[in-house]
């Protein structure tokens, strides 16, 4: 994710920050000072890194459960907002899903029994006084943990409420139909939360946005698994398409890029292997810093996926989407760029293919007998 810096792995998941988290802890420890002084900013501040310590031992039950099935997850990015696992995949059996949304809140629950039970943490606090440092530091942790579980439960995605709702409609529905419900939902209270942030709460326009983009995105995903399953490499592979050698220049590609229709070109050697892929955006800058005469091999895009013509249609879609490169080279037995594959057209086979769906035969017409 932009805009972040790495702290490192942890249990072999690396753990990200986004630099607008600081911004966050500033501003609290700047209210909290002005309100109380040097020792309520310090509070405040150590309030704020214990509560993502808890968001991101949340992350954690996720993670951990996803790799009790065999999943696996790239990273976890801190947020303003808080936390999110980049899991490579959800499982399609709704007893996996379930216990893999379930387990970052059974971490907080279990977080909040142990704050309440064995540090004497105390019960009754309003949600309110949760900013009221005379509140001791552990009472107040504790109910921030609770309210993490009743937040997350909300049945609406991207919330884990929402993944749990979509594992219980899966066991009766098909996943896709599960999902638009689920993200329906997601995407109301998104409406609502943005409505109360104008009575001047900005905090919660920011959130119901995320919320919105998130849950949109899930229903995108998953209609795009359900597309693509099934289906031959060969009907989303563009197969006509210009490529740069590793000699060619920049000047050269730009002649290129006005020339057709692509944003996008593959670099390959004389076996027709793909050495990397060299983009608009890149052509843009690097004529706009260096020049025309600058080596495509300086400012291309390397260590592009590649995936057999032969293989699914679905696993060439994961594979470009968990890369976060602009397409993948698909190459026959030799290694040999025979075709690619990009989002933009992965959508436009989606939209074919739903189009076709839904076309019916024109009824004939009663007969004059």
């Amino acid at each position: 994710m932009g805009w972040s810096i790495s702290l490192g792995r942890i249990a072999g998941t690396e753990v990200r920050i986004h630099l607008t988290f600081f911004l966050l802890v500033a501003w609290f420890a700047i209210v909290a000072g002005a309100r109380g002084g040097q020792a309520a900013a310090i509070d405040a501040v150590l309030f704020i890194l214990a509560i993502f310590a808890c968001v991101l031992a949340h992350e954690y039950g996720h993670v951990l459960a996803a790799r009790r099935f065999g999943i696996g997850t790239r990273d976890i990015t801190l947020l303003p907002i808080g936390g999110v696992a980049s899991i490579e995949r959800m499982p399609e059996k709704p007893t996996q899903e379930l216990i893999i949304a379930l387990a970052g809140p059974a971490v907080n629950v279990a977080i909040a029994f142990v704050l309440f039970t064995v540090f004497g943490a105390g019960v009754g606090l309003d949600p309110a006084a949760l900013e009221n440092q005379t509140v001791d530091f552990t009472t107040r942790l504790a109910f921030v943990n609770v309210m993490l579980v009743v937040f997350n439960l909300i049945p609406a995605f991207p919330m884990d409420g929402g993944r749990v709702l979509r594992a219980l409609l899966s066991y009766r529905f098909d996943r896709a139909f599960a999902t638009r419900i689920a993200a329906g939902i997601g995407q109301a209270v998104a409406f609502g939360l943005g409505f109360l942030g104008l009575f001047g709460n900005p905090l919660l326009i920011f959130i119901a946005l995320f919320v919105f983009l998130a849950a949109s995105h899930e229903s995108y995903a998953v209609a795009l698994s359900e597309a693509t399953k099934g289906a031959a490499m060969r009907q989303a592979t563009i197969t006509a398409f210009s490529t740069l050698d590793p000699q060619s220049n920049v000047g050269e590609a730009a002649r290129l890029l006005l020339s057709t229709t692509q944003t996008e070109f593959p670099v390959t050697d004389g076996g027709g292997r793909l050495r990397g892929v060299l983009t608009r955006d890149g052509m843009i800058r690097a004529l706009s810093d260096s020049g025309p005469d600058t080596a495509v091999l300086d400012v291309m895009e390397r260590d592009v996926p590649t995936i057999n013509c032969r293989a699914p249609l679905e696993r060439a879609v994961s594979t470009l989407q968990q890369s976060g490169k602009p397409l993948i080279g698909v190459i026959d037995d030799e290694e040999r760029v025979v075709g690619i594959i990009t989002l933009e057209n992965i959508a436009e086979y989606m939209m074919v293919a739903q189009a076709s769906r839904d076309w019916r035969p024109p009824a004939r017409p009663p007969s004059s007998e």
